[in-house]
């Protein structure tokens, strides 16, 4: 019997006894294992070798879970900062443990929200108090990183506790690996023909112009390929879905007749919220809420119009009309000069309404923009703290709620969406305002999606606008979770990013 020299390496090193991996088999033959594998599949298609197959998973630990690994997780630290400042009868300032357990920045936040999961203690209005009796030797977590690590041999998937590699995954500190194990075994055949005899016979992998010229190709025997043979995945570059969501509501926008506008993300508080009549004491703009800057901690005055700064501060003490009434609450300038990451993108709105953008508008005008924001939002499956704002605006004559529902229903369609729904709601800036809806195609669940209304006198006048302006902000994220059946928007941009289902989600509209 002939055959190609890696089907026979094969056939000699498999074992009519005892299966045997492929990995061995290629490292014994010097073969790679792709190749390996292709010829053990042909010798089972001949009869000559069995092939078996079983899925396996294994665990490995992320670049950050190797950190946590030999320095120790960040509630541990935490634990032990505050233990050793004698945190057990008596509250210590948070700063002290954190001080003690020299925790980086970007590990606080971590070590508080596990050291209350763990019930490791109590944290309460700033101070911090531990449980003496918590036993960090027995934390399944620190087991299975202490095991991954390598100092207790190797971790069994199936023995492993399941809720402590469900956290140590949702954190980012634990991969799971699935993988499948192929072994071969000769079948009495197989046997047969190697104590018959087995010859190697030369064969050709592809057509090259010498055999052609030569005439040769007509008598070379050409080596068979197994198209139903098992491929390397290659996960080749794309446009992240986001992205393409992005674009889409780009070219619909741009298709309704809207113009696309910048603008900064680092903005005064004055563009973010002051010229959208919203009060200084809002509790909305207190630092819990909002990214600051340090440095710069202010815009300079000079980069505020003058007129702009009085006429807004006039409308908030003083109302607009004969019958404003304003805020009767403090207007300071220089905290209304204090930078911070924008926590929506109205603050572009405001720079084109007074002419700082593109000049002097005159109606009628549309501008939209697909920009980011940031907010210091809890983290949970429709929040993020960064996220997209689909921001519009129409200025006309006598624009009515009817043509803002209108051009809702008209966008929303364009992405088959069809069910939108409409709340009464309250902002500072719009008179009437309304929060919208949609309905998840897999949960049926409303999600709030939107925020909207006609931009009020107190914002307008100040700015310089004597038309009406209706404007919304809708949720980019929340569109996509509507479109694609997506459940959770952590899945699809953050640490906790979803690659599987980027690769391969499609857009269902």
């Amino acid at each position: 019997m002939k055959l190609p020299e890696t089907q026979v390496a094969v056939l000699e090193t498999a074992s009519a006894d005892d299966a045997t991996p492929v990995e061995q088999i290629a490292e014994e033959t010097g073969e790679k294992p792709e190749a390996v594998t292709r010829a053990a599949f042909e010798l089972q298609d001949a009869g000559l070798l069995s092939v078996t197959e079983r899925s396996e998973t294994e665990y490995a630990l992320t670049e950050e879970g190797g950190t946590y690994a030999y320095d120790g997780l960040p509630e541990h630290t935490l634990w032990v900062g505050a233990l050793s400042n004698d945190a057990v009868d008596e509250p210590i300032e948070l700063g002290q443990a954190i001080g003690h357990g020299g925790l980086a920045d970007e590990q606080v936040e971590i070590a508080l929200s596990n050291f209350a999961r763990k019930g490791m203690g109590t944290i309460d209005g700033g101070t911090i108090r531990v449980d003496p009796d918590f036993d960090l030797e027995a934390d399944a977590e620190r087991a299975l990183l202490e095991v991954l690590r390598g100092d207790e041999g190797e971790l069994d998937p199936d023995t492993a506790e399941e809720t402590a590699v469900e956290s140590l995954k949702r954190r980012g500190l634990l991969d799971e690996l699935d993988f499948t194990v192929r072994e071969v075994e000769l079948t009495d055949e197989g046997v047969t023909a190697l104590m018959e005899g087995v010859e190697v016979t030369e064969t050709v992998g592809q057509v090259t112009p010498e055999l052609l010229t030569s005439g040769e190709w007509a008598e070379v025997e050409f080596a068979e390929y197994n198209v139903e043979a098992d491929a390397e995945t290659v996960h080749g570059g794309r446009p992240h879905p986001l992205r393409e969501m992005s674009e889409r509501v780009t070219d619909v926008l741009v298709g309704m007749g809207f113009e696309e506008m910048q603008g900064p993300h680092v903005d005064a508080d004055f563009y973010i919220n002051d010229c959208l009549f919203m009060p200084q004491d809002h509790p909305a703009r207190n630092h819990w809420d909002r990214f600051a800057l340090e440095e710069p901690a202010r815009m300079n005055r000079e980069d505020i119009p003058e007129d702009l700064v009085e006429a807004v501060e006039n409308a908030h003490r003083n109302g607009v009309g004969p019958d404003g009434e304003g805020y009767h609450s403090p207007w300071d300038e220089d905290f209304a000069r204090a930078l911070a990451l924008r926590g929506h993108t109205t603050n572009l709105s405001v720079r084109h309404l007074a002419g700082l953008a593109e000049g002097d508008l005159e109606p009628p005008q549309r501008y939209f923009s697909v920009e980011k924001a940031y907010r210091n939002d809890t983290l949970d499956a429709t929040h993020l703290l960064e996220f997209f704002q689909i921001e519009g605006w129409v200025m006309a004559e006598d624009i009515s709620v009817r043509d803002l529902m209108g051009t809702f229903t008209e966008f929303y369609e364009q992405f088959g969406i069809t069910d939108i729904e409409f709340k009464p709601h309250y902002n500072p800036y719009t008179e009437p305002s309304f929060e919208l809806f949609g309905r998840h195609p897999n949960t049926g669940d409303l999600i709030e999606i939107g925020n909207s209304g006609i931009f009020r006198p107190e914002m307008l006048e100040p700015l310089g606008v004597e038309a009406d302006v209706m404007a919304w902000g809708l949720a980019l994220e929340r569109l996509f979770m509507l479109a694609t059946g997506a459940e959770d928007i952590r899945d699809v941009h953050g640490t906790l990013v979803d690659l599987e289902f980027l690769r391969s989600e499609e857009v269902v509209y």
